[in-house]
């Protein structure tokens, strides 16, 4: 055996599991990986949100009339985390019927998505710049950011939406699937405390 064989060798795997898991670890692995990663971007959004209240304090803070459109968006999420839980739930339980929930979550997520490019369109065509107040800076911020996670895990549900496609069995795709409803869950409870805080400031 070369070097290279000796040094890139993971016997300690067991040979009969997927090339993805091997490489990337098994169910377990994947989701302590979420969870570093969630609690990563919870302290981003803490660190944002406390400056946010921080700086609202000072006399040059216009606040910034939230359009009612994130309401509309608002609702997009929370069907679109009911309908992961349902597809969780189906594949936890080895159901073909996982499809259409997997695809209703996904199009609710890409629905927000583009709710929040108009009301950005909207707040721009009324004279609400990002560089005209702090206020506004600041809601261009976290709303984006948001954006941008949950574009991140728009990625994961389309590979998983592709492998569905494919014919892969249900146990296949589980794991992938109850990733991707934590993600959503989590990303609409961080919507929910992002907008509380915008509303109530």
């Amino acid at each position: 055996m070369s070097l290279y064989q000796k040094l890139t060798d993971m016997s300690w795997l067991p040979s009969d599991l997927p090339a993805e898991d091997q490489f990337f670890g098994t169910g377990s692995a994947k989701r302590t990986a979420l969870a570093v990663f969630l609690a990563v971007v919870t302290s981003i959004f803490f660190l944002l949100v406390m400056a946010y209240i921080q700086r609202m304090e000072l006399s040059d803070w216009n606040p910034l009339a939230e359009p009612r459109m994130l309401w509309v968006n608002t609702v997009f999420l929370v069907i679109g985390s009911i309908a992961m839980q349902s597809a969780r739930q189906s594949a936890a339980a080895g159901k073909r019927t996982v499809m259409m929930p997997l695809l209703v979550g996904g199009f609710m997520a890409i629905a927000f998505l583009i709710g929040q490019w108009l009301v950005w369109k909207g707040l721009r065509a009324g004279g609400y710049y990002l560089s005209s107040n702090p206020a506004n800076a600041f809601f261009y911020l976290l709303t984006g950011l948001h954006g941008l996670h949950l574009l991140g895990g728009l990625y994961v549900w389309m590979r998983t939406m592709l492998r569905s496609l494919r014919g892969v069995e249900t146990e296949e795709i589980r794991l992938s699937v109850e990733l991707c409803s934590v993600y959503w869950h989590y990303l609409l409870l961080v919507w929910l405390v992002v907008f509380a805080v915008m509303l109530n400031t």
